[in-house]
């Protein structure tokens, strides 16, 4: 399963996107993390130091051969300049499993059970000349082309607002927890992307956060209805993490959250022909847009109409 944690910046999605991959590590699934927020924090938010978050390879750095691999003999994609990030997966791609022998899983670092991927953050040749989609392509890449089954989980933590919409990369998730502290600015982002995602057919569900009181519930109740899954309150466990300090146990009702999370994702019906649809539409609208142009090919000759993603087992 995909899921995103998405939110404003300070909503603490760094934080519930790191709890809840710890949560399935703890239980023994396997599990990938993807820091693809400008602010490079998940790794450290995972338990590692700095100087091995700056050591895990940028998959943003590594695009070409990400591009390359993927396309295999695929013969609608030449060759890795003829690929955007668009690019869906036909006859002949190299499809992932989740945590494979490949390059691109290659770059992760692991850490207590999980596989952390990066996207890397803006270095010095990026400033004035590149926004961060250049990075977060790999990511959309990555996920257009990973099959992942029962049991196997993929945990983003996405750009801060709702930038996540500003490509297909938002359909390319199981759900979507958003991460809204009970506030009017925590509920406005909210209502960004219920209105954005909503001839999309994506699953958001909202997750509070820094809920302290009963009436922080009844806010986020008033204002996103039966979109609140569930809350995290204030976490002394949390902040322990956070210092760095280990052997702390998260309290009982902010475990049971993390585990109303996991039934809600693992409830979310599994639809590969609506998936590779989406890819295929957006796409199409990327090429139409700025990608044929950019490359100098006919980008919409690239979707394979007999592609179907294989049937994966119960793990």
């Amino acid at each position: 399963m995909k899921v995103a944690f998405v939110g404003k910046g300070g909503s603490g999605k760094t934080t519930l996107s790191s709890l809840f991959t710890r949560h399935l590590a703890a239980r023994g699934l396997p599990v990938v993390a993807i820091d693809a927020d400008i602010n490079q924090h998940m790794g450290v938010a995972l338990g590692l130091d700095e100087d091995r978050c700056a050591k895990i390879p940028a998959m943003g750095d590594h695009l070409p051969e990400i591009k390359d691999w993927l396309r295999g003999d695929n013969p609608r994609v030449p060759s890795a300049d003829a690929m955007v990030k668009t690019t869906p997966p036909g006859s002949g791609s190299r499809l992932l499993r989740l945590r494979g022998d490949d390059p691109i899983h290659a770059l992760g670092q692991e850490v207590d059970g999980v596989t952390l991927l990066a996207t890397g953050p803006f270095n010095d040749d990026d400033l004035g000349v590149a926004c961060y989609h250049s990075k977060t392509g790999a990511v959309e890449l990555y996920l257009n082309h990973l099959v992942d089954g029962p049991g196997e989980y993929v945990v983003v933590d996405m750009t801060a607002g709702a930038d996540t919409f500003a490509s297909g990369l938002f359909t390319r998730f199981d759900l979507m927890f958003l991460v809204a502290e009970p506030t009017r600015k925590g509920v406005g982002v909210y209502r960004q992307y219920t209105e954005y995602a909503r001839d999309y057919d994506v699953a958001i569900a909202v997750v509070g956060n820094k809920v302290q009181s009963d009436d922080d519930v009844a806010y986020l109740r008033e204002h996103v209805g039966d979109d609140l899954l569930t809350w995290v309150g204030q976490s002394a466990a949390v902040r322990a993490f956070e210092q760095g300090r280990q052997g702390a146990v998260l309290e009982d009702a902010n475990t049971a959250a993390l585990d109303t999370m996991l039934a809600a994702l693992d409830a979310r019906p599994k639809d590969w022909g609506k998936f590779q649809r989406q890819a295929v539409e957006f796409h199409v609208k990327n090429a139409r847009s700025w990608a044929n142009r950019a490359t100098g090919r006919d980008l919409e000759q690239q979707v394979d109409p007999d592609f179907r993603f294989p049937a994966v087992s119960v793990v």
